[in-house]
């Protein structure tokens, strides 16, 4: 019989929860669930080796483990650190966190364009919620911001580079899903971009993915390009018989009309199971999908509320029974 694994015990905010060795913050925080689960733009727990790109999971670690308290010199990337048994991590409490993730914000805002407007992303963008949440009115900036010329990458997605804050998801979805590297970051510092060799086209049977792990409009779908803002769809939960993937997706209709199709995602926006690029692009048409219900969407943004809205700052049930819940006292 094997032994039985000892849990570390870790406290995020006054609330405690015990987690399996080798989980890191930020999922241990997304274990405890409410508030105090830091925003993460690149780290995706399906993808391996995503995270430690974007910065804006950043906590203060107070106490590093009860056989060692002393607190870490520096902010940690929640994403890529650890828990030991003890720790004690402030994220809504900490004054430093919180101006830290201001500062990351302004920087992943320095060359991003400001076209909300005509972005096809703008409603369920994280950098929108992150902008709005934590941006500064106006920017401190004075030198041009970098552009990219169009590329074309295939029929069914549009890359703009001119978005893109390399999170480097898509190019990991892309070495997870497909057999061969098609796209990657190419050239480094302020000229790096995401790019195909050559132009060539993505078109992997499963390629479609990358538009849904992507988590700005730097690749948005050709195939609904323009046709709706996402927050006059509706979407649905539904299926269909496929012989590539599961068949389970989003319908996202608008009157009777399929507008696009997406992979079923989590609370924290993170696709649940990939679909393939015959669902995602080529069933348009609702009689072809078996509409299951409503699909409810958990995270806070533009597209739940249906407006533009900072978290309210009231206290949510925790996911966790077993953790404490954060005093009002002890917020900032």
């Amino acid at each position: 019989m094997s032994e039985e694994i000892k849990k570390f015990k870790v406290t995020i905010d006054g609330q405690t929860t015990e987690v399996e060795p080798g989980t890191t913050i930020l999922n241990a925080a997304r274990q405890i669930g409410g508030k105090s689960v830091p925003p993460a733009m690149c780290y995706y727990s399906s993808l391996e080796t995503s995270g430690g790109r974007c910065r804006t999971c950043l906590v203060e670690v107070s106490a590093g483990s009860e056989k060692d308290p002393r607190p870490m010199p520096k902010l940690m990337a929640s994403c890529r650190t650890a828990v030991m048994d003890g720790m004690e991590v402030k994220n809504l409490t900490s004054p430093k966190t919180q101006e830290a993730r201001h500062a990351v914000t302004e920087f992943l805002l320095i060359n991003h364009p400001l076209d909300c407007p005509i972005c096809d992303q703008a409603g369920e963008c994280h950098l929108q919620d992150l902008a709005y949440e934590n941006g500064e009115e106006q920017t401190r900036t004075d030198f041009e911001r970098r552009t990219f010329e169009p590329e074309d990458i295939g029929p069914y997605i549009k890359l703009n580079m001119n978005r893109c804050i390399l999170c480097a998801r898509c190019v990991l979805a892309a070495n997870q899903l497909t057999e061969e590297r098609e796209h990657g970051i190419l050239f480094r510092g302020e000229h790096a971009e995401i790019s195909t060799y050559l132009n060539k086209a993505l078109d992997n049977d499963f390629i479609g993915n990358v538009i849904d792990v992507c988590p700005v409009g730097a690749l948005t779908d050709k195939t609904s390009r323009f046709m709706s803002r996402v927050w006059f769809t509706k979407p649905m939960d539904a299926h269909c018989n496929c012989d590539k993937c599961s068949g389970k997706a989003v319908v996202w209709l608008k009157g009777e009309e399929v507008i696009r199709v997406t992979a079923r995602k989590d609370q924290y926006d993170e696709v649940q199971e990939y679909i393939c690029n015959t669902c995602r692009f080529e069933r348009k048409d609702a009689k072809e999908w078996i509409i299951e219900g409503p699909r409810h969407i958990d995270r806070h943004s533009v597209i739940s509320l249906n407006h533009y809205q900072k978290p309210v700052e009231t206290l949510r049930m925790l996911d966790n029974p077993e953790a404490k819940e954060i005093s009002k006292k002890d917020e900032i």
